[in-house]
């Protein structure tokens, strides 16, 4: 998906009403108060026997498109602050009800960058593997405030 097929899914979601219940589209999830759409995702799991530098392009690929819609996006609507779900997890473990699309957005991506713009927030997480090329690039947009 290109930067620019990227950038127009964004507006194509904050554009949207949000469905009555939870559905899923070939981009992502919506439900009651949200969209979300993984902008690249691994499909594959990488096999031992992959080229290690094919790892690390893949790796780099994914940040690079994470960097530039943050230019992007932060050339629209100036810059974004920087929100950590880490606390969010924690009070998940602990038996707190966290509202989704923070709940599934938190068990995969730790931090996001965050927009305010209108009544919705618009969410951009980059979620890595620690230790392997595996990376996820996530948007949310929704009108329920982060936990």
């Amino acid at each position: 998906m290109t930067t620019a097929h990227q950038l127009r899914l964004i507006d194509g979601m904050r554009a949207r009403e949000f469905p009555v219940e939870r559905v899923r589209s070939g981009t992502g999830v919506s439900g009651p108060g949200y969209h979300t759409a993984f902008l690249h995702a691994d499909d594959d799991a990488w096999d031992e026997d992959e080229d290690e530098a094919a790892r690390l392009e893949h790796r780099a690929q994914c940040l690079a498109e994470h960097d530039a819609l943050i230019t992007l996006l932060g050339a629209r609507w100036g810059e974004p602050q920087m929100i950590s779900l880490w606390s969010a997890q924690e009070r998940m473990m602990s038996g707190e009800v966290i509202p989704d699309p923070w709940a599934e957005t938190a068990a995969g991506c730790e931090y996001f960058r965050l927009w305010r713009i209108e009544e919705r927030w618009i969410a951009l997480g980059l979620c890595l593997e620690e230790d392997g090329p595996g990376c996820e690039l996530t948007v949310v947009v929704t009108e329920i405030d982060p936990p």
